[in-house]
């Protein structure tokens, strides 16, 4: 009889014993949780003017200012690729110069302007690149297209200002336009389907490089 009692007494205490143990284990996941959620101490508030509207932000000081495009602004035309600022997709032009937006933070941006795909034109009414794109079939996929759009006009426009590139022969001379000098600068944008001569082709036409 006496072992019985003892028996009984254990499976209470073992039921008992569970049930402490699981609450212990949802308040420790709910710490955590919280403990790993942004607080507003980590947070900033920061404003761009995108493709020519203002643009306002609270936001997590991590973000990066490719997913603050993407997943804030819903600007979806500039891609993530590698992350890693390896492939160029993710290219869009801040104050006139291209970068890799997966390689910035976004609030290292507050005030400027950002220019992205969706700010260059639009159906009917297309930027010369993105129509010189169109007319030498400078994409398959489509993925990279948007990173090598912007990196293109920002190409031209290094050129335009006379930025040497690893290529340029003569440093006391203005920078001549060349398919070599095209391709150099446009080597951090990658195309796995390929397209790469007609790429060229397309920024050729636009630079006015005679073949």
């Amino acid at each position: 009889m006496q072992s019985s009692v003892n028996l009984e007494i254990s499976r209470r205490d073992l039921l008992a014993s569970s049930a402490v143990a699981v609450a212990v284990t949802g308040v420790a996941r709910q710490a955590d949780a919280q403990s790993a959620a942004p607080s507003a101490a980590h947070k900033s508030h920061v404003t761009f003017i995108v493709n020519g509207e203002s643009s306002s932000l609270d936001i997590d000081n991590r973000t990066s200012l490719l997913d603050a495009l993407r997943e804030h602004l819903h600007l979806t035309g500039t891609k993530k690729g590698c992350d890693h600022g390896q492939c160029g997709a993710c290219t869009v032009m801040v104050e006139g110069r291209r970068i890799n937006s997966c390689l910035t933070l976004a609030i290292m941006h507050d005030g400027d302007a950002i220019t992205t795909i969706e700010g260059l034109g639009r159906p009917g009414a297309l930027h010369p690149m993105q129509a010189a794109f169109v007319k030498h079939d400078g994409f398959q996929c489509g993925y990279c297209t948007p990173g090598q759009i912007c990196s293109s006009i920002g190409v031209l426009d290094e050129i335009k200002a006379n930025i040497p590139s690893h290529v340029t022969g003569d440093l006391t001379a203005p920078v001549q336009l060349s398919q070599m000098e095209v391709r150099e600068r446009m080597s951090g944008n990658i195309c796995r389907c390929g397209a790469y001569s007609n790429i060229v082709d397309a920024i050729s036409e636009i630079g006015g490089i005679k073949a």
